[in-house]
């Protein structure tokens, strides 16, 4: 595969984003404290990403694709803008519905639980947020997240605006430092998981 092209998502693209990002979080331990295994699991995500992503990313920011030589979105990063916390209740209300249907009432509690871990830690200040970045697995290796952050956070640059995440895993964190993120401290209070809270502020031009 040549180099990926990145493009903003259309609404016609968020089915197949949501599938990779499905896919990319399978394992993810805070997707698997939230979602836990079972024979629709891989439905149950691909359902949650969908609705997660029009409520939030999609409206709010940007969802990034990055498609291979034929088309095919092989890389998705999602990403609120400054704005984004504002109204945020109002819009997942409107997709209550999708979401109980892939959580159930009792996932929707532990997702609930999840995000107001986070949401804690988030900064004050107004930033980016990186809410997921994934790739799908016949493209793993070969750069695709890495064009994926450089895209977005050259923009960050221009803009002169800073962009923060949560990582679940080492091997990621590892990948955000070298794009400049920096270590905030891990976020507790979710079950089997303790994701690291990263931020980035914009790089001199």
């Amino acid at each position: 595969m040549t180099d990926p092209t990145i493009t903003p998502a259309v609404a016609d693209d968020l089915d197949e984003a949501a599938a990779v990002l499905a896919e990319a979080f399978r394992l993810d331990p805070v997707l698997m404290a939230i979602v836990p295994g079972g024979g629709d699991r891989d439905r149950r995500l691909s359902a949650l990403f969908r609705a997660t992503l029009e409520a939030g990313p999609f409206v709010t920011g940007t969802v990034d694709l990055a498609r291979d030589d034929s088309g095919r979105i092989v890389g998705v990063a999602a990403w609120e803008g400054p704005l984004g916390a504002g109204g945020e209740g109002a819009r997942y209300l409107r997709h209550l519905p999708a979401l109980v249907r892939a959580l159930g009432l009792s996932g929707l509690r532990r997702a609930a639980r999840v995000s107001a871990a986070c949401r804690a830690y988030r900064p004050r200040q107004p930033h980016w947020y990186l809410a997921e970045i994934g790739v799908a697995s016949t493209a793993r290796g070969l750069g695709v997240g890495a064009r994926l952050l450089e895209t977005h956070l050259a923009a960050l640059d221009r803009m002169r605006q800073p962009a923060y995440l949560e990582s679940s895993t080492v091997v990621n964190r590892r990948l955000y430092a070298r794009h400049g993120f920096a270590e905030l401290g891990p976020i507790p209070g979710i079950d089997g998981a303790e994701p690291m809270a990263m931020l980035r502020l914009p790089r001199s031009l």
